[in-house]
């Protein structure tokens, strides 16, 4: 996303959302086609029967939908102004998000550990950004937009706020409606989305759209983008269904570590002490958030001590 972003011509971020979506309703009908058994007339009847003739269900999801819609056009913006790496770490802390929507929304309780983990995350993701505001951590010189860290840092972080809000009430939802598979339940988020998201193009971008096109600046990196977006999402729905938080946790860790060597080649990423401490304490909290009875609470008890009185000091 980051090498689409700094393209000499620039795409459209909010239309290569809609194709996004688009892309994932395709794949949703398709799994429901396998789902019923390569059937056309039974996968119409099945998808006419939850989407169309239950408006009301349909529309449970629209707040998810339009939020999720949001959400991913702020991490162009986010890809636009921050290199790979430090968007990655940065955004983990959806997972903090994530947690304290989980209470409110859910009302769900956490252990002692996972407030613990939660405080690492935010303690790296921290040392993570105060290293972009130093000038040793040169920014890709390949790029021919203006960028601005701090743009980037409050649209990633509007985008974790968003995501957290997101996931919560979308689980909800599905808790709620046992009966409904999760094809079903994105299909129905694609369709309110994509009108959502037209209608914004043709508010916002319309004038770029007469004059230069829909897929104006689309190359075969950009339909990449677009395709990886689309997928990527499912494949953390069927991650969490078929797996565990502590698969989902190494395919976290190993993603980050990937950009960071990534962007050292492509962009003339640094990697300094600070941004690999805070790197370090980000992948440290994914474990230890999913997986809390790896320690017990009595020593969670004690770190969280130790830590406050090291605050103090």
């Amino acid at each position: 996303m980051r090498a689409a972003k700094t393209q000499k011509i620039p795409f459209i971020s909010s239309t290569a959302v809609i194709m996004a979506e688009l892309l994932k309703l395709l794949t949703c009908i398709f799994m429901v086609y396998r789902d019923e058994g390569k059937c056309l007339r039974k996968t119409f009847i099945i998808i006419k029967k939850i989407v169309i003739n239950q408006p009301m269900d349909t529309l449970k999801v629209a707040i998810p939908a339009i939020v999720y819609y949001v959400q991913n056009n702020l991490i162009y913006v986010a890809a636009t102004h921050l290199d790979p790496a430090t968007s990655q770490v940065t955004y983990q802390l959806k997972i903090l998000t994530t947690a304290l929507f989980s209470v409110l929304i859910l009302k769900r309780s956490l252990v002692i550990f996972q407030w613990f983990s939660l405080i690492i995350l935010f303690i790296g993701v921290a040392c993570v950004q105060l290293t972009q505001t130093k000038p040793n951590n040169k920014q890709s010189q390949q790029s021919p937009h203006e960028q601005n860290i701090w743009i980037g840092f409050m649209a990633i972080l509007s985008a974790c706020i968003l995501s957290g809000f997101a996931g919560v009430y979308f689980e909800k939802i599905l808790k709620n409606s046992t009966n409904i598979s999760l094809w079903i339940r994105n299909i129905q988020l694609s369709a309110i989305a994509i009108p959502f998201g037209l209608i914004q193009v043709f508010i916002t971008d319309i004038e770029t759209i007469r004059e230069n096109g829909f897929f104006h600046g689309y190359t075969i990196l950009t339909w990449t983008v677009i395709f990886l977006n689309a997928q990527g999402g499912l494949l953390v729905a069927v991650v969490v269904k078929y797996a565990d938080n502590i698969l989902k946790g190494f395919a976290t860790s190993i993603s980050i570590i990937i950009s960071c060597i990534v962007s050292i080649y492509v962009f003339n990423f640094i990697i300094t002490i600070q941004f690999f401490i805070g790197a370090t304490l980000v992948i440290s909290s994914v474990f230890l958030y999913n997986k809390p009875d790896m320690i017990s609470n009595d020593l969670a008890n004690r770190l969280l001590k130790m830590f406050s009185t090291t605050a103090r000091r």
